[in-house]
């Protein structure tokens, strides 16, 4: 099954060297749907919580 060019420029972002969709490390495990790219520096995810911000927030 072919592509649209609509889908390709949506998941451009998202795809590796190899043609696969990659996503962050943060989101690799993670249940929830709103996974990030590998390319994303910054993640700021509503359903992640550090324990370094744990500590750092009081």
């Amino acid at each position: 099954m072919s592509r649209s060019k609509k889908w390709r420029l949506e998941w451009a972002f998202f795809l590796g060297e190899n043609g696969r969709r990659q996503y962050n490390k943060l989101c690799k495990g993670c249940v929830h749907p709103c996974k990030q790219s590998f390319r994303a520096v910054v993640v700021s995810c509503p359903h992640y919580l550090s324990r370094r911000s744990k500590k750092c927030g009081n």
